[in-house]
């Protein structure tokens, strides 16, 4: 047996052990493993219509899935209805009784995982969280019925969230760039700094959540000069890389900058970052100095780039 092999029939083994799977019904509920992973299906799928497509994203035999619906519509939990553009179509929805019942194992499952992460500092979770997401990152390539991404959304800060995104940048930025772990003491002063002279009529955050996690973040900060405003600190995680989150996150920077009345936006990055300036360049940013530098650990080119805010 190779080491690959050995390693997941260990997690499998484990992972079923920790979250209950070998329970005789899932996290203390009446429902077996199947049967929620179909009331999952049918509160949050807007794809999921018949039995045929619970089939084929779930990956489960038609037969076993019929006997789950007709359980389910003796105890008043599905109900399904006539298609209107096929008569042979039976549309399934859950009733207001599956949708509490749902309700329920919903809170039960977050209860259980909240259970797991409590004993967690934040560095373990967020090393976890990233872990699991390049679990389904990496095997979900190889599976037609993995869902669609989940689309992203920009908000404010939540209590932690900063902590997490230097921990992150200092991770990511030293396992993709070798930046030492002085980098981390420069990110953890810039948004010490933010948060304890924060100005909300002048400055802003953002996170990009991504299904509830972070998946990226910028900081709008102010500077000396009351008509320029700062851009500082983006990044993306690198499982969202390519959504267009980046994008998202400059664009309201921008936007907030313009709204507040700075007639400038500068920000300062190096040259290796080749997707962030990518992004600065095609929002307008313009570079205007280079400067060489010796920093975390690494002979670097520092840029600064500016954009105009003035309408023109």
């Amino acid at each position: 047996m190779s080491e690959p092999v050995a390693e997941i029939r260990k997690f499998n083994r484990f992972y079923t052990h920790i979250i209950g799977l070998l329970d005789e019904h899932l996290t203390d509920s009446p429902f077996s493993l199947p049967e929620a992973r179909i009331l999952y299906e049918l509160a949050n799928n807007d794809t999921v219509k018949t039995a045929a497509d619970l089939s084929r994203i779930l990956d489960m035999d038609t037969a076993q899935i019929s006997r789950i619906l007709a359980r389910f519509k003796a105890r008043q939990l599905v109900t399904s209805t006539v298609s209107t553009d096929h008569a042979k179509l039976r549309i399934l929805s859950l009733t207001p009784e599956g949708q509490a019942a749902f309700a329920a194992l919903d809170r039960s499952a977050i209860e259980r995982a909240n259970a797991v992460l409590a004993p967690l500092d934040i560095a373990r979770v967020s090393r976890l969280t990233q872990s699991m997401r390049d679990i389904r990152s990496i095997l979900g390539s190889r599976s037609d019925t993995v869902s669609p991404a989940p689309a992203y959304t920009l908000r404010a800060p939540r209590a932690g969230d900063l902590g997490l995104v230097i921990q992150r940048q200092a991770y990511l930025y030293n396992t993709e760039y070798d930046l030492d772990w002085t980098f981390e003491g420069l990110i953890a002063g810039i948004l010490s700094g933010f948060i304890a002279n924060f100005d909300p009529a002048r400055e802003q955050a953002w996170i990009a959540d991504r299904n509830g996690e972070i998946a990226g973040s910028v900081f709008l900060m102010r500077t000396d000069d009351p008509q320029v405003g700062k851009l500082r600190m983006l990044y993306v995680e690198p499982s969202a890389r390519g959504l267009g989150i980046g994008s998202a996150l400059v664009a309201a920077c921008i936007a907030r900058a313009r709204a507040v009345g700075y007639h400038k936006l500068t920000l300062w990055t190096n040259d290796f970052l080749h997707s962030a300036r990518r992004i600065y360049q095609e929002a307008g940013f313009k570079l205007i100095e280079e400067e060489r530098h010796h920093s975390f650990g690494h002979d670097l080119v520092g840029q600064t780039w500016t954009l105009d805010l003035q309408p023109e």
